[in-house]
């Protein structure tokens, strides 16, 4: 039996249960176990309660620093490979790349994002801009909207949906979105396309990953990363799969791409 854990989220049920079938396929007993949070999830990883995590890139990175045996990524989703993070402004504005925003208001995306927050600070500050020093003014999300924080608001609005609201109103010169929620909230007419001009974009770094111990048997990883590739978007079930990830395909995992959030997170004590 196969054991794969999670942070609770209400798409994860069907997910998980779509994951079952496909390992099944492959002759893999799969059970899974929400947890509370991505802490919660890597301390079950750590203590070897589950085989596998369902990780965001912060967790991977935190798993990674605490074994001393290298934990495999067995496979990915296709939007979490090449990973990239846009500084976005209006299209007729004179801002055209990152030295001009000296003296101009920037909005992050929350404070706990990777792309749009801890990243985003962390390139624009590496392109030469440091926000405390150069910038008029730049916020978070949770100060631009502490109910969100909170979980008071009425009306639920993603932080990098609210950033670029931000800078079509004019409120903002500029914000950090990443290539897929752009993307997203073009391609379903929640905003106009073109409402916004890309004038800077990251290299490309991973985001997340599922995870196995490092002792698992080699075949066995094999084998679950075939089940992972094997999900059809033609099936049913498959569908309902990559539907409920957001994604068209899961693919081969990496053990590249996480350098620049392990050094952030070292340098801010994130781990």
């Amino acid at each position: 039996m196969v054991r794969l854990g999670g942070a609770a989220s209400a798409p994860y049920i069907e997910v998980f249960r779509g994951l079952q079938e496909y390992f099944r396929r492959q002759g893999i007993d799969l059970d899974w176990v929400l947890y509370s949070d991505y802490d919660a999830l890597v301390d079950a990883f750590v203590n070897k309660e589950i085989d596998l995590a369902w990780n965001g890139p912060l967790a991977y990175v935190k798993i990674k620093r605490r074994l001393s045996d290298p934990c495999k990524v067995v496979a990915m989703r296709d939007v979490d490979v090449n990973y990239i993070t846009h500084f976005v402004t209006l299209p007729d504005s004179g801002i055209t790349a990152v030295e001009d925003l000296m003296g101009k208001r920037f909005a992050f995306g929350s404070r706990g994002s990777i792309e749009a927050g801890v990243l985003a600070y962390h390139f624009l500050k590496e392109s030469g801009i440091d926000p405390e020093r150069d910038l008029s003014s730049f916020t978070f999300n949770e100060e631009r909207n502490p109910a969100d924080a909170s979980g008071d608001s009425g009306k639920f609005v993603s932080d990098e949906h609210d950033v670029i609201e931000r800078v079509r109103s004019g409120e903002y010169d500029a914000g950090a979105v990443c290539q897929r929620s752009l993307a997203r909230l073009e391609d379903s007419g929640t905003i106009p396309k073109g409402s916004v001009r890309i004038f800077w974009s990251s290299p490309g770094y991973s985001h997340c990953c599922f995870t196995a111990q490092g002792d698992m048997d080699d075949e066995l990883a094999r084998k679950i990363t075939e089940a992972f590739l094997s999900v059809d978007f033609s099936e049913a079930v498959g569908k309902a799969v990559l539907d409920g990830e957001g994604c068209g395909a899961f693919v081969p995992g990496t053990t590249k791409g996480w350098e620049a959030l392990e050094k952030i997170a070292l340098e801010e004590g994130l781990v």
